[in-house]
């Protein structure tokens, strides 16, 4: 009886801590947005603002993440961060439950991310989206030109190939862009498996459905892609270009959808 009540409590206890750190990070994106974010655009040197404005997110995201784990919500493991420590990388990574873009980007003082065009739009968004220098989606024919651009000035650039969130159960479907930039833009992929145990903040999944326990999240960022294999026999043309770029979506479907197996999964 007395163990059954702790785990009530126990479960109790994270959802109102889950609850908090919603609520504390949406306080915490108004501060930032309305605030701090302003005050860089005092700072005349583009380039330095924009360092300073990214590790201003970095470094929000790592003190959400803490957060977190010292409110016994969740933990996490991240396996191969130093190869995070290196600028002009293109990061692709699946994208299994919300927290993950979170911890990913908490671990790089340069990331770069694409950002909806709403977004980069709205008042209270739109300060930070032009001090960190993030690239708007809001030109489908140059999206990819200026996410290569991102990389070769050495941003860290995050994509999560899916589009969205992972819906449990189903199989994974990659969209092509992230594949397109690589092959395009001749740059070598840092893939990055992420796993949730037990699954949770699933795409359709509401944020008190909390778990019977803590999550845990690992981050295993894995040895470069190099990109020059899948050109192998594809000639410089845009027809040559799909083909490669097929041939990278297919590998990496299969790269991530290894993460997701039971057996990875309660490592």
């Amino acid at each position: 009886m007395a163990e059954r009540w702790r785990a009530r409590l126990d479960h109790a206890w994270r959802v109102v801590g889950t609850g908090f750190s919603f609520a504390a990070f949406g306080i915490g994106g108004l501060l930032l947005g309305g605030l701090l974010f302003p005050l860089l655009l005092l700072v005349r040197h583009t380039a330095r603002r924009r360092t300073l404005a990214r590790r201003l997110v970095q470094f929000s995201f790592a003190s959400h993440v803490a957060l977190m784990r010292w409110l016994g919500v969740m933990t996490y493991e991240i396996r191969g961060a130093e190869r995070l420590q290196r600028n002009g990388l293109l990061i692709l990574a699946n994208h299994p439950t919300l927290i993950d873009v979170v911890l990913l980007i908490a671990q790089l003082p340069n990331a770069d991310c694409v950002v909806k065009q709403a977004v980069a739009c709205n008042p209270f968004m739109r300060g930070p989206v032009r001090a960190a220098g993030y690239v708007a989606n809001s030109d489908g024919a140059g999206l990819i030109d200026d996410c290569i651009a991102a990389v070769k000035a050495g941003g860290n650039l995050v994509i999560f190939p899916e589009g969205t969130r992972t819906v449990p159960g189903q199989p994974l479907r990659l969209q092509r862009g992230a594949a397109n930039i690589a092959v395009r833009g001749r740059l070598d992929i840092t893939p990055v498996r992420i796993t949730c145990t037990p699954p949770t903040l699933t795409k359709g999944q509401k944020w008190y459905r909390v778990p019977s326990r803590r999550f845990h999240v690992q981050l295993e960022v894995g040895e470069d892609l190099p990109i020059a294999p899948f050109l192998t026999g594809a000639d410089d043309t845009p027809r040559g270009d799909a083909l490669a770029a097929r041939r990278v979506t297919d590998h990496l479907a299969h790269y991530f959808d290894f993460a997701g197996e039971p057996s990875r999964a309660g490592t």
